[in-house]
């Protein structure tokens, strides 16, 4: 499966940005979806999962309540919904996708599948 981010950009703190995740292939909905970040100098992390059905989903806790994932597999593609944003949310955002009914992982180390990544920027 390939995937495509898009939706970054240069924000205020306390703005809201969407990012979407658009996958190729017919079997988007057998896959968990996934969104990671990575920070100049950081480890990439694990923000936001959600199953194959969108029944169930996990976040960081730092992002609890301001971020909401959510997927369309109408559409094949996952979004994250950020508000609330903070200068400490900057990163470059990466979807990712792994291919299991189950829970998905939080580990940057079980996706299967990476898209390119979009720069999100928060100015305080």
């Amino acid at each position: 499966v390939q995937l495509q981010a898009s939706g970054g950009g240069l924000v205020q703190a306390g703005g809201s940005l969407r990012l979407s995740c658009a996958a190729s292939g017919r079997t988007f909905s057998s896959y968990g979806m996934g969104w990671f970040r990575q920070s100049p100098g950081k480890e990439r992390e694990f923000v936001a999962v959600i199953n194959w059905s969108g029944g169930s989903t996990y976040y960081r806790s730092s992002v609890k309540g301001r971020f909401t994932i959510s997927r369309d597999n109408a559409k094949n593609t996952v979004y994250l919904q950020m508000n609330g944003l903070k200068p400490e949310d900057t990163a470059v955002y990466y979807c990712a996708a792994e291919k299991t009914l189950a829970t998905p992982t939080m580990s940057v180390y079980g996706m299967d599948y990476w898209g390119k990544g979009t720069l999100v920027t928060v100015s305080s």
